[in-house]
């Protein structure tokens, strides 16, 4: 195995590709001055995302039946609109606008210009956990260049589990090492890290050790790209 191997990038989206933090942030202040409320909308962003885990875990049990992100998402919000007590501040078009926030996400700035560099030479795949309408909304809203999106919904399985990254690498016909998994390390995939210092706000300190089981570690996409010889 070895990096002149790669064919296929396959990304983690949510936090590699996009700051969700930070357009749920801008999208929530404009509510607070549209409807005059005071909700701290970073607290609410990462209580959002602290639920996503949790929520698939549930799926993954058995605990409820297949359900797509979207609709986690939206099982999410509601617990925390009553928590913020601002539930009966919203009509239910205005609760499928906000839930609907995670097909808006802006990519991070080295996002689009890396992806086109990359793609130069490799297949650029999404490989996410976010349902196909989610992923396809959001590559169209934010311009991102996918060569193709893989949804775990397509195999009703969420990441971690296997099935995803198998089925990533049997579509794209290939070998498990001749993909690259952007930002994780499974099924025999060759693995690149970029970290997101910025992914939980400028208060949180994340470990930036670089971690020697990944193939790469790269600063952003466009040093992704040079280290693979794009």
């Amino acid at each position: 195995m070895a990096l002149s191997d790669v064919k296929a990038l396959t990304f983690d989206v949510f936090g590699t590709v996009v700051d969700y933090r930070g357009t749920i942030m801008r999208e929530g202040e404009l509510l607070n001055q549209s409807k005059g409320l005071w909700v701290d909308w970073a607290q609410f962003a990462d209580a959002w995302r602290a639920r996503y885990r949790p929520s698939m875990a549930r799926v993954m049990q058995g605990e409820l039946p297949w359900t797509n992100l979207d609709a986690l998402h939206r099982l999410i919000l509601d617990e925390l609109l009553i928590w913020n007590e601002i539930n009966e501040r919203f009509t239910e078009d205005e609760k499928v606008h906000l839930n609907r926030v995670w097909h808006r996400l802006q990519p991070w700035p080295d996002v689009i210009a890396g992806l086109e560099r990359l793609r130069k030479r490799f297949i650029v795949a999404a490989l996410s956990n976010g349902n196909m309408a989610l992923l396809v909304n959001m590559a169209k809203y934010s311009g991102l260049p996918w060569d193709c999106i893989l949804s775990a919904e397509l195999v009703q399985a969420y990441k971690p589990d296997p099935r995803p990254y198998q089925m990533a690498v049997n579509l794209l016909g290939l070998h498990s090492y001749e993909v690259m998994m952007v930002a994780a390390q499974a099924q025999g995939m060759q693995a690149a890290f970029v970290p997101r210092p910025l992914e939980h706000g400028p208060d949180h300190t994340p470990d930036l050790t670089p971690d020697p089981t990944f193939e790469v570690v790269a600063t952003d996409f466009m040093d992704l790209a040079q280290q693979l010889g794009t």
